[in-house]
This record gives structure tokens, C-alpha cells and sequence, in this order.
């Protein structure tokens, strides 16, 4: 059966693209669309930023067609400031909005944002209730299991926010205090869907990395669908690689030395034309290390890449990639 959000038809079991700061941008989602996530979100924007029309903040509520279905991710403390916010985003023409209450950085944990709303779940569910009444579009939340190993409290967090009327909640399987170590935890999320009360769609999100684990957990917790963050970072075949598991069973060849280099080109194409060719340049910079890790003796091309400064020099280093590792790895 297919999984719908509003009117947002996603198929039978959607692979979602995490929204990650500094890594979710424009340039990244094209070559995540490009291998196979089916709904991708921006990266989190702070809704502080939005009302002061901060720069960086407006950027990131830049969104292209090619790229939809996708979400606007919003986080922020101040209920008032949260609806003013969403207004705002929803003028940017998303398909639906986003709420995190999942971060766990300091930064936004403890100025009273993302994950740090666990901890007071009235509050939680006053702000949700306040972006859901702002926009006509679908409001979807993510969020953690609980602040800590006492407070583990997404099951009432996941009954309270559909009441007041979010379309789908994504839970990462840790607490804030484990912020992004130990192992993701589903036992709770598979509770959450298994609740009869609950009629959204449910996503599991964390440790997911091979096409095998996300077979099992597909069986094993019974979750509507997956979003995917750290392991497509350099990485955005994972999801075709899914995809193509579960319909087959079996695994796809692994990306060749051409294949990473092609959606390296992508995505510095992508990145020039969305930030200038400067900044395009400059952005890119920390991805090259990403597409070509587990390539032995690759430090000096990676050396070369993060100082090229001009788009010709690059292309002339891929070019040199491309020769030495094709013969190499063939």
C-alpha cells in the first residue's frame, strides 16, 4: 500500500533523505534524487534567522522542481516565532513543513530548540499545533526518542502531536544524551507503529547503512519507511542500492571510479550554478573526500581537489583519477 502524506503519494516504502546541516543543500539533493530518495527535506533553518531575513537563512529556503516532493525544516524556541516562521517558508512553495525536535548540538539543544523540546512536551505540543494552524500545507515532525534513558517518552509524544494534527513523524532510535553514538534503538519506534491509536505514517531513522539492515528492519519493525542521513553522505547510491535489495534480494555492483567522479561533476555543477562559481568552488571542497573514500593512496588527489581553485584544474584532476584508479580497480 502506498504511504500518503496529505496528498503527497511517496509508493510503498519511501526512502527519505535526512535533513543534515552544511550536507542537505540543493547541489546534495540532486545527486540524492538522482540515485533514488523519494522525499528529501532542506537543511534545518532557524526560524529566529527567517524572521530577521538572515541571509543564510533565506538561502536555504531555496528549492528547485526537480527536487519534489521535499520538505522545509524548521526549528526553534519560541512558539510565536515558530508560526511566524512558518509563513514565511510556506511562500517558498514546499510540499509540506517540517519540525525538528530532534537535533541534538548544543547550540540549538540548549537554547530551549530540537531535541531540548522533549524534555517539556506541552510546550512541544502547543508549538506543533501552532505551525499545523499557519500553513495549508502537510505538517510532518522529527524528533528522538526521549532526552535521556529516563525520559523516553516519544510513545505520548507521538499520540499528542497527531491529535493536534501532524501527517507523518520520523523518530531517530536515540536519545539526546546519546547524541550520535552507541546503536540506534528501533524496539521503541516498532512500539509506536504497532499502537493502534497511531494512523500516520511512521519513519525509522538512524544506523541505517547497508541494503541488508534496511531489509531485516524493514521486517523487523514494521516502520512505513526509512530516512537515510550519515551513510549518503559521499554516499548516494545507498538508496538505489535499497531499493534494488529489496526488489531483488540481491546486491548492486558498487559505484565505479567513473560513476563517483560523474556525480562529482554533478554535484560542483550544481553547487556553481546554485552559489557562483567561487563559492560553488569553495563548497565542494568537503565533499571530494566523501565520493572517493576507501580509494587507497587518494590523499594526494584529495590534496589537489581542496586547492584547485578554478573549474578547469578540477576537471584536469578527475581526468587524472580517472585514468590511474579505472586501470587500477578495473
Amino acid at each position: 500500500m502506498a504511504v500518503q502524506i496529505g496528498n503527497i503519494d511517496l509508493g510503498e516504502f519511501p526512502l527519505l533523505l535526512a535533513p543534515m546541516e552544511d550536507v542537505s543543500d540543493p547541489p546534495f539533493r540532486y545527486v540524492c534524487k538522482q540515485n533514488g530518495a523519494d522525499m528529501m527535506y532542506t537543511e534545518f533553518i532557524s526560524s529566529e534567522g527567517l524572521i530577521r531575513d538572515a541571509a543564510k537563512s533565506i538561502q536555504k529556503l531555496d528549492i528547485f522542481e526537480y527536487e519534489r516532493p521535499i520538505g522545509i525544516q524548521i526549528f526553534g524556541s519560541d512558539i510565536e516565532h515558530m508560526r511566524e516562521a512558518t509563513e514565511i517558508a510556506t511562500k517558498a512553495g514546499p510540499d509540506l513543513m517540517d519540525i525538528n525536535y530532534g537535533c541534538p548540538v548544543k547550540q540549538v539543544a540548549c537554547r530551549g530548540a530540537g531535541a531540548s523540546l522533549l524534555q517539556d512536551i506541552d510546550k512541544m505540543v502547543a508549538m506543533t499545533k501552532a505551525v499545523v494552524e499557519a500553513t495549508h500545507l502537510p505538517v510532518t515532525v522529527k524528533t528522538r526518542l526521549g532526552w535521556d534513558d529516563n525520559t523516553k517518552n516519544v510513545y505520548e509524544v507521538a499520540e499528542r502531536l497527531q491529535d493536534v494534527g501532524i501527517k507523518a513523524l520520523t523518530i531517530h532510535g536515540r536519545t539526546r544524551s546519546q547524541m550520535y553514538k552507541g546503536v540506534a534503538d528501533w524496539t521503541l519506534i516498532h512500539q509506536i507503529k504497532k499502537n493502534p491509536r497511531i494512523q500516520i505514517p511512521i519513519f525509522g531513522n538512524g544506523d541505517i547503512d547497508s541494503p541488508e539492515k534496511a531489509a531485516e528492519w524493514r521486517l523487523q519493525y514494521e516502520v512505513d519507511g526509512m530516512m537515510i542521513g550519515r551513510a549518503a553522505i559521499g554516499y548516494p547510491w545507498i538508496f538505489r542500492e535499497i531499493k534494488h535489495y529489496f526488489a531483488t534480494g540481491e546486491h548492486l555492483e558498487k559505484p565505479t571510479i567513473a560513476e563517483r567522479i560523474d556525480v562529482c561533476k554533478t554535484h560542483l555543477q550544481k553547487s556553481m550554478e546554485w552559489k557562483g562559481t567561487r563559492t560553488g568552488i569553495f563548497e565542494m571542497r568537503r565533499h571530494y573526500s566523501n565520493y572517493f573514500k576507501g580509494v587507497p593512496d587518494f590523499k594526494e588527489f584529495r590534496m589537489k581537489l581542496v586547492t584547485a581553485a578554478t573549474v578547469e584544474e578540477i576537471m584536469d584532476i578527475l581526468e587524472q583519477v580517472d585514468k590511474k584508479y579505472a586501470l587500477e580497480m578495473a
